[in-house]
This record gives C-alpha cells, sequence and structure tokens, in this order.
C-alpha cells in the first residue's frame, strides 16, 4: 500500500502526458488491454460523491470549468428532404414550407405537458399534429405520473455521511441554512428557485432530520446547522423534535428515535451500513453505488429482502417526464426492434476526473487527523496513513471505490434497466487505461470502454467514457425502425429503411437525417442552465438528473425520488429503485470492474449466482 506518497500533480498544470505514476500500491501504472484495463492487486474507486457522502450529482463547485459536457439531446440535422415542388397539403402549404415551419418548433415543447392541447389552427400546427397523430401520440403528455401532495405521520431520518451529497438530499427534503434559502429565492434565473418554489406550494413532507453522523468534524457541524433549518417553518421542526450528532454510525442505528437513514458516505461503506442498518429495523436510502467488492452482493440481497424496511436506491432519474414518455415509447414499439443502447460519459476538467484535494485558489481543503477520523473513514479499507487526496479524491482509489463505473456509469445503467429491464448481462469486456492524468494519484482510468452482452435479449450495451473531451454524446437506444435519445431531452430519429415508417418517409412528412420527435426542456430551464457555473451541474443536467417539469412546474427529481422512498414507508409499497432493481446493478458493475481490474472478460453464472473469470 502507499504510505501517503502519492503522486500529486497540482490542478491548472499541464499533466504529464508520458510518465506512469504510482497507484495506490506503489507500483507503476500500465495502460490496459484488450479485455480489461490494468491489471491491479488492489481495489476499485466509484460513486461520483465526496467524503463521507459527497456525491457530484448536481454538485455546485467552486468556480466555472470550462470545456465540460452541456446539456442537450441530439437534434437539428442537414437540410429537409427534397419533395417535389408540386406536392401540398390540404390547406395549400407546400410540404417543402410545411417542414420548414416544423424544423424550429419541437413537436412536444416543454417536455410535451402542454403544447398538445395548445395547437393553434394555422398550417404548420396542423402540420404538427399530423405527424403526432399518425404517430399515435396525442396522449403521450399524459403518461407523465401527477405529483399529489404528501404527508402523514412524522418520519425521523438520521443522515450518515454529510458531505456534498448527503447536503443535497437534506436540502430535497426541505432542509436548508436561512441565508442560502434567502439567496436562492432572489435568484430569478435560478433553478433552484423554481424548484424551492415547487416544493413550497406542495408542503412539507412531515419528516424530520434528527441525526447526523460524519466523521469530519466540519461537516458534522455544517449538517446540525442544516437540519436546524427547514424551508418551510424556519426551523420549527428542529425546535420541536431536536437534531444530533453521532460519533459512529452504530449509535444512530441503536437508537429508538431514528426511524430511517440516508446512507451518504463514500461507496465502500455502503453495503456493511446498509445490512446494519436494516438489522436495526431502519428504513434505508443508500446512495449509489450500493456495493464496493462482488462478495457484499449477496449478504446485502439477502438482508434487504428477507426485512421489513423500504429500501430505495439513490438514482433518481425514473422520476423525470423524459424518461416517462421514453419508457412510453418503448412500450408502444416505436423503436422497433432493438439491437444496441449505447451509454457514455464525457469530461474534461481536472475536478471531474475527482481530482478534487485543493479549493479554487489551489490551496488544500481542509481537514486533518484531528478533524476526521481517519481509522473509521478507512473502514474495511487497508490502514495507510492520512492523506488530504484520499479522503477528497477517494473515488479515484480502487480501495475505497469502482472509479467510472460507480460514479458515472450506475447512472446510466440504472436508466436503459429502467427502461428496457436488461437485468445482468452474459458476459462483460472491459478496455481502458490512465492515459492522460498520469502524474496525478489514484488508479481511475481517463479513458475507458466496455462491452455488456445481453445474447438471450438480442442486444448489447455499451458504456464509453472519456475524462479529457466535453463532446456530448447523448444516451441512444436503436432499434431497426427509429432510435431514440434520452437524457435531459428526448428525441425519436426514423432510420432510413424503416418498414413501420416507410409511408411517412416516403410522403416525406419524417426525414431518417433529423429527428421526428423532440421533446425539449422549457425555455425557463434552459436560461436557468446558462447561468449556471458549474460545468458539473450542466453534464446532470444532460442525464436528466437535476431538473424536470412536470405540470408546468419545476421539480427537483432528488426530492422525488425520496419522496416516493418517503410514502411507501408511510403507506407501503415498493419503491422504483428497490432492491430488485439494485441487485442487477450492482452485479453489473461488479463484472464490469472486475473485467477491468483484472485484465479478463467476466461472465455471470445465473444458477449458481456468481461472477466467472474466463
Amino acid at each position: 500500500m502507499s504510505s501517503g506518497k502519492d503522486n500529486k500533480k497540482q490542478p491548472g498544470k499541464n499533466p504529464g502526458k508520458n510518465k506512469q505514476s504510482p497507484d495506490a500500491h506503489g507500483s507503476a501504472k500500465q495502460p490496459g488491454t484488450a479485455a480489461g484495463g490494468q491489471k491491479q492487486d488492489g481495489k476499485t474507486s466509484g460513486n461520483e460523491q465526496q467524503p463521507n457522502g459527497a456525491s457530484e450529482e448536481g454538485r455546485q463547485t467552486n468556480s466555472a470549468r470550462a470545456g465540460e459536457q452541456l446539456p442537450g439531446g441530439a437534434s437539428g440535422g442537414p437540410d429537409e428532404p427534397v419533395i417535389s415542388s408540386g406536392e401540398k397539403n390540404r390547406s395549400g402549404l407546400g410540404r417543402r414550407n410545411m417542414l420548414k415551419a416544423l424544423a424550429g418548433v419541437p413537436v412536444l415543447g416543454l417536455f410535451g405537458v402542454q403544447v398538445l392541447r395548445k395547437l393553434d389552427y394555422d398550417d404548420k400546427h396542423n402540420a404538427r399534429k399530423q405527424i403526432v397523430k399518425e404517430l399515435g401520440l396525442e396522449d403521450l403528455p399524459d403518461v407523465v405520473k401527477p405529483i399529489a401532495k404528501s404527508g402523514g405521520h412524522l418520519i425521523r431520518i438520521g443522515v450518515i455521511g454529510f458531505g456534498v451529497r448527503g447536503t443535497q438530499l437534506s436540502e430535497s427534503l426541505g432542509f436548508m441554512p436561512k441565508d442560502k434559502l434567502e439567496k436562492a429565492l432572489k435568484n430569478n434565473a435560478s433553478l433552484s428557485k423554481a424548484r424551492l418554489e415547487t416544493q413550497l406550494e406542495f408542503g412539507n413532507l412531515d419528516v424530520a432530520i434528527t441525526g447526523i453522523c460524519d466523521v469530519f468534524d466540519l461537516h458534522a457541524e455544517r449538517g446540525l446547522d442544516i437540519a436546524r433549518h427547514d424551508i418551510f417553518t424556519g426551523g420549527e421542526i428542529a425546535r420541536k423534535h431536536g437534531v444530533k450528532r453521532y460519533l459512529r454510525y452504530h449509535d444512530m442505528l441503536a437508537d429508538p428515535e431514528i426511524d430511517a437513514v440516508i446512507i451518504s458516505t463514500p461507496d465502500h461503506h455502503h453495503a456493511r451500513m446498509t445490512i446494519d442498518a436494516v438489522k436495526a429495523g431502519k428504513h434505508v436510502y443508500c446512495e449509489k453505488a450500493v456495493v464496493h467488492r462482488e462478495d457484499e452482493i449477496e449478504p446485502l440481497y439477502a438482508a434487504v429482502k428477507n426485512s421489513n424496511v423500504v429500501f430505495q436506491h439513490g438514482h433518481q432519474y425514473m422520476q423525470t417526464t423524459a424518461f416517462q414518455q421514453a419508457r412510453e415509447i418503448v412500450r408502444r414499439g416505436m423503436l422497433g426492434d432493438i439491437s444496441h443502447m449505447e451509454t457514455t460519459t464525457n469530461r474534461n476538467s481536472v475536478t471531474g476526473a475527482w481530482i478534487r484535494h485543493l479549493d479554487s485558489k489551489g490551496n488544500p481543503k481542509p481537514g486533518d487527523t484531528k478533524s476526521i477520523d481517519w481509522k473509521q473513514w478507512l473502514g474495511k479499507a487497508p490502514d495507510v496513513p492520512f492523506s488530504i487526496e484520499r479522503y477528497y479524491g477517494w473515488a479515484r482509489f480502487f480501495d475505497y471505490d469502482t472509479g467510472l463505473y460507480g460514479q458515472l456509469f450506475s447512472h446510466e445503467y440504472d436508466a436503459v434497466n429502467q427502461l428496457l429491464d436488461v437485468g445482468i448481462p452474459k458476459t462483460v469486456a472491459a478496455t481502458g487505461g490512465q492515459y492522460y492524468y498520469t502524474d496525478y494519484y489514484g488508479q481511475m482510468p481517463d479513458v475507458l470502454h466496455t462491452n455488456f452482452e445481453f445474447p438471450d435479449k438480442g442486444y448489447t450495451l455499451t458504456y464509453s467514457a472519456n475524462l479529457t473531451s466535453s463532446k456530448n454524446r447523448p444516451r441512444t437506444v436503436y432499434g431497426r425502425d427509429a432510435s431514440m435519445t434520452f437524457g435531459g431531452e428526448l428525441t425519436l430519429t426514423p432510420d432510413g429503411d424503416s418498414e413501420k415508417y416507410a409511408d411517412l418517409l416516403k410522403r416525406g412528412l419524417v426525414d431518417p437525417s433529423r429527428p421526428m420527435i423532440e421533446i425539449r426542456q422549457g425555455a425557463s430551464l434552459d436560461s436557468a442552465l446558462d447561468a449556471v457555473t458549474s460545468a458539473s451541474v450542466q453534464y446532470y443536467a444532460a442525464r436528466g438528473l437535476v431538473s424536470t417539469n412536470i405540470g408546468g412546474k419545476e421539480w427537483d427529481p432528488n426530492h422525488l425520488h425520496l419522496r416516493e422512498w418517503i410514502d411507501c414507508i408511510r403507506n407501503g409499497g415498493t419503491p422504483s429503485s428497490g432492491i430488485e432493481k439494485a441487485y442487477p446493478e450492482a452485479v453489473t458493475l461488479a463484472m464490469a470492474d472486475i473485467s477491468y481490474r483484472e485484465n479478463c472478460r467476466t461472465r455471470w453464472n445465473p444458477v449458481e449466482r456468481k461472477i466467472e473469470r474466463i
């Protein structure tokens, strides 16, 4: 193991591209080959969180970082197809002019919630209406689940890990410092304001954060301050029910005054803490990735499956309008037979590569052995001296995480699994390496490609990640009749050789060079995103994880996901990211992680429920 002498190239300088840096075990890291990245004799790194729960999702960083991926899906294309000048629609509008009129206007604007009920009776709107009708999508806005007010008996929540992610989830529950709340509500161009106004309108979820546990004194104190001020009563909830710090998470689990816990720590703690919480009878909301190593999968599944607790995995994309409409498009068979799903990650900054131990001025962030319980933070990981690089950049170390798989591919897999119920692949092969950030600490690859095969279902899934390019590559599903991109936006593009859309193609109503359906974000959301300085927020917005418009109101998907968990605790039912969704994800990520670290292909044995190296 490293003795705290990890290579530390300072952010802001060009990384050396001709040197291999020592890995966590002190040996030079070699680029991966064929089917498996680097050979490692250690562990993996993963969930996009800061120490003790600071997930990267929607992370507000200290300064603008140019170059990271911006929101948006595939849209536009070359000029309209050649149509006979003699062809006219019934109102006399030429086909060419009709298509020009269509090109600049989304078919289902503002996520399709309102526009179909507001069509004007001019020719271009009638033409759009004709396309929507012929595709059978007049009722697509109606598939989005309406949001009802929630509440009931009080649920007392403890938060384990109060870094950035723990802070975000607490705010999604309605707990925020007074000064931050006032500032957000004054900013008319802020996404936070729009989401907060919706949250205030729909009211308190009847929850109280009554416990904070974090190994870092600074984070724990911040957690106590946040829990003491809710956006609804200005602090009456905390004054009535109290909030206290727990030095060890076991003490929180043993307290009968805690009903449920949110686990937002580094990934190597997730499985053990979830199992312990379930045994203590606490309901669990656990951030992704739910496990760190393959030997944790079955014990975790058994513990949750054989309990009466409500378990929710920390993915929120299925709560969005874009996802619900994408799922309906697939259900109606509009893509035809699906052959391939393509998922990606593109970033281009040191913080996007989880090199985060310095502040915006280049100084080390706070934290030392006096303020951080380092032994407790290490947990099951090998004993190494305190390192500020490891503490803030833990996702780069295989001792604590699975790198890009747990941090970002977990979101991509969840999106396609929720959409298509892909389950566990038969085989996985990974390749890639650390080619650019070679002078920094840790083992996370900056280029990674992984192929997941599902022969029984007739399709494959690929994940392609590049931490040195911010070019947007949308999440895409390919079918024989059409392809669909879905994230913050949704597009449906016909295949030029489609049989299903042959008549529409022949008549020139649709064109394989451009989407025939575009479900775009509303103008207010676009302008708010333009004003956001954090490239990380832009990245997550493009993946559909930051905000969604339902019923004409802006919603925080995290809030909706937490709300679903709380409603199931009160009223019964199974949340959308329960253990049956978390299990195949855990297996799939472990198969990919092993393939990369051990330079091998992996195969799932469904009979013995184990991963085989091949």
